[in-house]
């Protein structure tokens, strides 16, 4: 009887020299900083990256130079901060045991980046005459793994008009004081020094309650300065973002839900990475799989590959402003032309869906070109309260609590359905026993699913009427789904093996030794061993004292056996 999986994996070594590294807590919320200039003979040029010791490969040297600028069609004058997004280059090290934990116990849609760098800018164009060109061009940019876009510009706010009077040795301060901060704990309020001014944030978790209050945060009353709370480190103004589109916002939740190829057309790379990461958080809690950008440009990396006719365009959300990309991507399904976004006066005239045909290369109007059918039926009174307060000059943050609310039920009552036909393929706690492999998860049936609709569908928690089902066969089909599946997946059987070990720790352990031989006790410890160490890596939650339990009955089994077992044994550890 085989009483343990025995699957192998590559032992690990915890990075244990990393808390003594030099800039240890700076990585934990940043990977560098950049500065970019404008070189008369070479253009766009990094002229500096800090701290010093960070290497970044020639290809991601490129693209940061590129993605910081706008480019010369949006005309920014003045200071402009946008975002981007960028793919790190094979081989670069993997995560840290400490970005493990954090990822552990983020929401999903907040986990550090893995293979992609995100780039926070702060660019400022002014007239100097100084200058051969007559123009003053730079950018400071915040690389970071961690998707906080409210943190980081707010961060920008502080440092860059100081940077671009003293220059380099304000940004060795800023990064001295960032490297004191302490880690980005989630469920944590942490108070972040910076250049005299004391922000304060609460990191959150994936225990936090979906579109709940925001947690108040902890006293500071003895703290001086008095801190300036952030009441959040990632969201957006999503009616700004959306006040053209709103009376498409179904359609678009829809596209971003199926991760259908979009390319956003905005007239500045302000305007384009507001709504990317705008349309990305209108499915949370549920996370974008799909590729995004931003702000992409023709200089990208990636250009060829997401503009080829060869092929079918990729799942792939870009944000652009360069009017080139009309043309290139002509043959893509759906097209959102914006105009400038204007917050004064009346709500702006919503645009028009419009058939692809209708995309001029020279003079295209602002409007959403495609040949979707929604699903769902647009939810009217949503309009309507929204365009309400718009007349009575309900602040934008108001109106923005009331599409994050909105989207966010949408979701919550197209996913509640799979997470409860999810939870029903998980074996019975019961079935789980000290001597066996635990029992495999049921495979996700599409069919069994679709039954459960009828009696436990979406319109138990909406009042959307459409086509619901039609919606969750074509979801089965994207890589929005597949991400899902495979993190509840992974989540489930992690939870599985978090049981086993627990329903081992209460067997009686030192019993079922007394009468087996010398090669079976020692298959129990290899066994045993292997899962805790299994257990350690994957951060498993354990009830208390079952890890220490566990590991004191391998020590003592250890003991009980012959000399040469034991240091074998030990040598093997």
């Amino acid at each position: 009887m085989d009483p343990f999986d025995g699957s192998c994996s590559p032992p690990h070594t915890a990075d244990s020299a990393d808390s003594r590294s030099p800039w240890y807590r700076f990585a934990s919320w940043l990977e560098c900083v950049c500065v970019v200039t404008f070189d008369l003979e070479l253009g766009q040029a990094i002229e500096l990256v800090f701290p010093p010791h960070v290497k970044l490969t020639e290809k991601e040297k490129t693209s940061i130079c590129f993605l910081s600028f706008p480019d010369s069609y949006s005309g920014c004058l003045g200071d402009t901060q946008f975002s981007f997004r960028l793919r790190q280059s094979v081989g670069r090290r993997g995560s840290r045991r400490q970005d493990d934990a954090y990822n552990r116990d983020a929401p999903v849609t907040l986990q550090m980046e893995t293979s992609h760098f995100c780039g926070y800018v702060y660019f400022r164009q002014v007239k100097d005459t100084s200058v051969k060109r007559g123009y003053f061009q730079k950018s400071l940019v915040l690389v970071s793994r961690l998707p906080y876009t409210h943190l980081f510009h707010s961060l920008l706010q502080i440092i860059a008009p100081e940077f671009f009077e003293k220059l380099e040795p304000c940004l060795e301060t800023v990064c001295n004081e960032i490297d004191q901060w302490p880690a980005p704990i989630p469920g944590l309020t942490l108070n972040l020094p910076l250049m005299g001014v004391v922000l304060q944030v609460r990191i959150p978790s994936k225990t936090d309650k979906p579109g709940g209050s925001p947690v108040r945060l902890a006293g500071s009353q003895n703290l001086l300065p008095v801190p300036t709370t952030l009441p959040t480190v990632y969201e957006l103004d999503l009616f700004r973002c959306f006040q053209s589109v709103l009376v498409h916002l179904q359609m678009l939740w829809e596209l971003t839900l199926l991760g259908e190829p979009m390319v956003v057309m905005a007239p500045s790379p302000t305007a384009s990475s507001e709504t990317v990461l705008s349309l990305i958080s209108c499915i949370s809690p549920l996370k974008f799989c799909c590729d995004y950008r931003p702000y992409f440009t023709i200089h990208d990396s990636e250009f060829r590959e997401y503009t080829t006719r060869t092929q079918a365009p990729p799942n792939v959300l870009l944000g652009v402003t360069n009017p080139f990309f009309i043309k290139t991507f002509q043959s893509w399904p759906h097209i959102v032309r914006l105009g400038e976004i204007k917050m004064a006066g009346d709500l702006p005239k919503q645009i028009k869906v419009k058939k692809l045909s209708k995309l001029k290369i020279l003079d295209t109007k602002p409007g959403i070109y495609t040949s979707y059918k929604t699903f769902l039926h647009k939810d009217k009174i949503l309009i309507k309260r929204l365009l309400k307060g718009f007349q009575r000059k309900r602040p934008s943050e108001a109106q923005s609590a009331i599409l994050r609310r909105h989207l966010l039920e949408l979701t919550q009552s197209f996913i509640i359905p799979l997470e409860r036909y999810m939870a029903s393929l998980m074996p019975l706690q019961r079935s789980v026993t000290p001597w066996k492999t635990p029992p495999q998860i049921r495979p996700f049936s599409q069919e069994e699913f679709m039954s459960t609709l009828e009696h436990s569908g979406p319109q138990l928690t909406s009042g959307i009427k459409g086509d619901w089902t039609g919606l969750y066969r074509k979801f089965f089909r994207s890589l929005n789904f597949d991400g899902w599946y495979r993190q509840r997946h992974k989540e489930m059987t992690q939870k599985l093996e978090s049981i086993h070990l627990e329903v081992i720790c209460d067997a009686d352990l030192i019993g079922w030794t007394k009468d087996k031989s010398e090669v079976e006790i020692v298959d129990l410890v290899l066994k045993l061993r292997e899962k805790m160490n299994k257990a350690s890596r994957q951060q498993l939650q354990l009830k208390d004292g079952v890890v220490d339990k566990l590991w004191t009955f391998i020590d003592d089994t250890v003991r009980t056996l012959p000399e040469d077992l034991q240091c074998t044994l030990t040598s093997t550890h």
